[in-house]
């Protein structure tokens, strides 16, 4: 825990100052740090009864690693006393409690995946008229309607909004530049009676297509008057190397021609198969960790797109041999966009369920497999090719026609499969037949069952000690099966999103640049795909704006490392921004 007399005389001043405040700083320059002492000293000072000091964040990675710093900074009892929570979490908290105030309906969430598949049909236009019509009608709320929807809440019963305010005096406000415009009206209810501290990086507002807006931080100083901090270009993450100068000589293309410790800029020959200069160098790197810290590392894979991800993803998980060498498959983790993995998940819960042919198994799984159809992509809607088909099945669904050979084909393998796991005699391990499940929806024939199969390789809700795998040998435990595993996805989905579960970053995570956002790794490794035309940091014909968000999005990705950023681009046709 860093000691007052190591704090700057900036961060010392902060320690003392009352009222709102603005800190400012770039990445690892100590805000969090400072915030976490000013929250312990508050809590010193005394708090009323209940009371408590509120810490939001966007990301739970973030949220994980708050709490995690807490733990190592902050007295056990002091602790108690200070809330880390997501700004998603704790307006569902708020919602779920008092919704009743604002609508008719019970609020029920409608979360990320069942939001694709209900909206699929609708152009981004028409998607936020129905958002408002499914929570004014159905009580649906879709979580882009989070903050909206709780600013309202406040406005209309200043009763709840002076409660809220007394339980939380002091509120820190994590990442508050990429707030959008409903999370401002939101910040804003909270300030007209609890003190706010928000802390800031203007150079990581890499959220503009969410409506994060750069007038965010001057709208703040205007509307509280806030004493304001800087911390500058100080550096505690990556201390001792050129890391976070790198990052920020990027944004005034400094960069060019100069070089940094512990930064590597390496450009790639074109091989065949493609991604081998990217393998052989996380193979190298994990050798060095390895050697340096045994028990605990982590290396982070970043790259431009989720397409490539996934890519590099698969290209890890096989064996590959090039020349005499034989590259072998290294073991990781990917950060990827789960509409599709867990509207797989609900498909396997029903199969794995066992429920009888007779009760209709074989029309659930269909609509399952529609659903899934029409909502893997989250929030990009479906091509009109799936939209058809997904008609198709729901016609079916309904009168039990089908035209086309490979709509036949497709209901003839849910049949096939419905009836195959029928047979299965399952092990009481849920990981072990979650995957028997999972593998016979892989080979299938029809290539819309076997895409369910290969997204819900990347469900991470079947690790042990989640709410999923738990609750499947709770089922199994009292029923010797998994009768009710349907019911028990759905409640899965919700808490595995909202858990504030503190997350090791241990060994090798494959993730897009922006996901990497709030987390932190002892090396990074960002790759830049081989292909001319796609999965590149700038894309071809980008304008001054696009140019300016890889920037930022760049900056953000090499700010992740602690000790080594390497960044890998093809020598044909290396990034522009290096």
């Amino acid at each position: 825990m860093p000691e007052i007399f190591d704090l700057s005389v900036e961060k010392r001043r902060l320690l003392d100052q009352d009222g709102h405040l603005l800190v400012l700083g770039g990445p690892g320059s100590g805000k969090t740090t400072i915030a976490l002492l000013k929250a312990e000293k508050l809590i010193t000072e005394g708090l009323g009864n209940h009371q408590k000091i509120l810490f939001l964040s966007f990301a739970r990675a973030t949220i994980s690693r708050v709490e995690e710093k807490a733990k190592g900074m902050l007295n056990p009892i002091n602790k108690k006393w200070l809330e880390i929570n997501t700004y998603h979490g704790f307006i569902w908290g708020l919602l779920r409690s008092h919704g009743y105030l604002i609508n008719d309906s019970r609020l029920k969430l409608l979360t990320p995946p069942e939001a694709g598949a209900i909206l699929a049909p609708f152009t981004n236009e028409d998607r936020d008229r129905e958002k408002l019509r499914l929570l004014n009608e159905d009580g649906l709320l879709h979580f882009d309607l989070f903050a909206h929807t709780c600013a309202q809440l406040l406005t209309r019963s200043e009763k709840l909004s002076s409660i809220i305010c007394k339980k939380y005096p002091v509120i820190i406000l994590d990442e508050f530049q990429d707030t959008n415009g409903d999370e401002w009206s939101f910040i804003q209810e909270l300030g007209k009676r609890s003190t706010l501290i928000a802390l800031a990086d203007l150079e990581q507002r890499i959220y503009g297509f969410r409506g994060a807006d750069p007038a965010r931080v001057g709208q703040y100083i205007d509307v509280y008057a806030p004493e304001q901090f800087d911390f500058g270009n100080e550096n505690h993450r990556s201390f001792g190397t050129d890391i976070t100068r790198f990052g920020n000589d990027l944004l005034t293309g400094a960069n060019r021609n100069n070089t940094y410790n512990n930064v590597r800029c390496i450009q790639y020959r074109y091989y065949n198969p493609p991604h081998i200069p990217l393998k052989t160098e996380v193979i190298s790197r994990i050798r060095k960790l390895s050697v340096e810290n045994r028990e605990s590392w982590s290396l982070a894979i970043l790259v431009p797109t989720k397409n490539l991800m996934t890519t590099v993803s698969d290209f890890l998980s096989e064996e590959q041999t090039f020349g005499n060498r034989r590259l072998p498959i290294i073991g990781h983790d990917v950060l990827l966009e789960m509409a599709g993995p867990s509207l797989a998940a609900v498909l396997i819960a029903r199969l794995i369920g066992k429920e009888s042919l007779h009760d209709g198994l074989v029309k659930n799984c269909l609509a399952d497999l529609d659903a899934h159809i029409r909502g893997r992509g989250g929030n990009t809607a479906p091509a009109q090719a799936k939209l058809q088909l997904s008609e198709a099945i729901r016609n079916y669904i309904e009168t039990g026609n089908i035209r086309g050979k490979n709509r036949q084909l497709l209901i003839a393998e849910v049949t096939r499969i419905a009836e195959e796991v029928q047979e299965f005699r399952f092990s009481g391990i849920p990981g072990d037949d979650w995957i028997l499940v999972r593998k016979l929806l892989q080979n299938s024939t029809s290539p819309e069952i076997k895409q369910v199969g290969e997204d819900a390789r990347y469900l991470r809700l079947l690790r042990k000690g989640t709410v999923l795998n738990s609750g499947l040998s709770d089922l199994w435990r009292t029923n010797g099966s998994y009768n009710g595993a349907s019911s028990l996805i759905s409640n899965a989905l919700i808490q595995e999103h909202f858990s504030s579960t503190i997350t090791t970053w241990k060994g090798v995570h494959v993730m897009t640049m922006h996901a990497a956002k709030g987390k932190e790794f002892d090396e990074v490794i960002i790759y830049e795909g081989p292909s001319r035309y796609r999965d590149k940091i700038l894309r071809q014909n980008a304008n001054d704006r696009d140019t300016d968000q890889a920037k930022l999005a760049l900056r953000v990705a090499v700010t992740r490392a602690m000790k080594n950023t390497t960044i890998l681009t093809p020598s044909y046709d290396s990034c522009p921004l290096l």
